[in-house]
């Protein structure tokens, strides 16, 4: 059969066929959910009636207009500062770990152990860490003498409860940014800082003016994953709080899932998905306008 065929016209069909399946699948379970995900936003769906009432905007004037909807964005505050200091934090031990460091090997490993671990096996062991009367945290207050903060209910106050469930993604997190800002240090040339040591610079001078500029882009995949991280936020606070105390814990996704699973208004939930995935869109482009400044020219 090829034999009779060109050669372009022999490479051309083995490229469609490589390509076809991989296609397919990303149409199947990823363009054609969404597209249907656009339609059910402008309908009444109750998930499972044969009817679909069309609503029009009526979804998003609900999203827009309902100020308990938009209130839980608040609480993904937390995520997105925790994600902050958990990229500084990154940067530190790469730096470190990057160093002539004896046994650096075996501390990349102990930090990046955590990403691998399932989620919500993290949740449960930090469940039994944050625990008010037999919990690790508490207990370790009480053993330094600080009995004040040893008697916190880290998961059960309301001004903590965001911030105590965001340092544990920062715990499970920090070690894959690590690994991914030790690999654009080692893509950085040696010569550029065998000239600034005979330049005399110092480490922070190096750091500043060497470091950071040459991992600008790695620095910025890093912090639009951290953002979007932070307002994707679910399974921390769907397993440890329900999206408690009074709803102080709830997240947009959680809020999303509710609306959908447990009220049953496909519609609206489709709706808040769409305007979530807009909100992604725009601090993508944010994020690309504010760092792409001072960038080259």
């Amino acid at each position: 059969m090829f034999g009779t065929l060109s050669y372009n016209k022999q490479k051309t069909i083995i490229i469609v066929s490589f390509l076809l399946i991989p296609l397919i699948l990303l149409g199947t379970f990823t363009y054609y959910p969404a597209l249907k995900l656009v339609y059910y936003s402008f309908t009444n769906w109750d998930g499972y009636s044969p009817e679909k009432p069309w609503v029009g905007l009526d979804n998003y004037k609900e999203v827009f207009s309902n100020p308990d909807i938009f209130k839980v964005f608040t609480h993904n505050f937390a995520y997105f500062v925790m994600g902050l200091i958990q990229n500084i934090v990154a940067i530190y031990f790469a730096v470190l770990l990057n160093s002539k460091l004896r046994g650096k090997n075996a501390f990349r490993i102990m930090l990046f152990l955590p990403y691998i671990m399932n989620g919500v096996a993290v949740a449960f062991m930090f469940g039994y860490v944050f625990d008010t009367t037999n919990g690790s945290l508490n207990l370790f207050l009480n053993s330094i003498g600080l009995t004040g903060l040893g008697q916190t209910s880290w998961l059960g106050t309301e001004t903590l409860v965001n911030y105590s469930l965001a340092s544990t993604g920062l715990w499970r997190f920090m070690g894959y940014n690590m690994v991914i800002y030790i690999a654009s240090l080692q893509a950085i040339p040696r010569d550029i800082y065998e000239a600034s040591k005979i330049d005399g610079a110092s480490s922070l001078q190096t750091l500043w003016r060497i470091t950071l500029p040459n991992m600008k882009t790695v620095i910025q995949l890093n912090l639009f994953l951290t953002v979007t991280g932070a307002l994707e936020v679910f399974d921390l606070p769907f397993v440890l709080t329900k999206g408690g105390p009074a709803g102080a814990s709830q997240t947009y996704v959680q809020r999303v899932v509710d609306t959908a699973f447990a009220f049953n208004n496909y519609g609206l939930a489709s709706a808040m998905s769409i305007i979530l995935l807009f909100f992604v869109v725009v601090v993508l482009l944010v994020q690309q306008l504010v760092l792409s400044r001072g960038g080259d020219k």
